[in-house]
């Protein structure tokens, strides 16, 4: 259990830092108020979970321990959006439509009304 924290906890530092250098050279180039950053890191971030778990399931290249680094770690750091996208991929996949739907709204819709929350008991 230690490993796997441990491998979590390295892939997770090393995605942190990879998000927050690619948003300062996103955000040099463009100034515009909509978040180019934020939307490339997590569409890239998507990509890159899309690959891992794409190899675990066709090769044995993928061991158990890369995944924890690499998938939860690294693209969990780096982005949480990715995770989010691979589930519901997942349960699109499977034929769960109905947790799909629930999931994305529910996530959507609490999100962003716990932000507002948060934000306003705050204020």
């Amino acid at each position: 259990m230690m490993k796997n924290l441990i491998l979590v906890g390295i892939g997770g530092a090393a995605g942190s830092i990879a998000r927050y250098l690619c948003q300062v050279a996103v955000n040099s180039i463009y100034t515009i108020r909509f978040p180019v950053a934020t939307l490339l890191v997590n569409v890239l971030g998507c990509f890159l979970i899309g690959l891992l778990y794409a190899l675990a399931e066709r090769t044995s290249v993928m061991p158990p321990h890369y995944r924890l680094l690499l998938g939860t770690g690294f693209c969990g750091g780096f982005t949480t959006f990715s995770t989010f996208a691979f589930e519901n991929m997942d349960l699109i996949r499977t034929g769960d439509t109905t947790f799909f739907l629930l999931y994305v709204l529910g996530s959507l819709v609490l999100g962003i009304g716990a932000v507002f929350a948060g934000f306003f008991l705050i204020r």
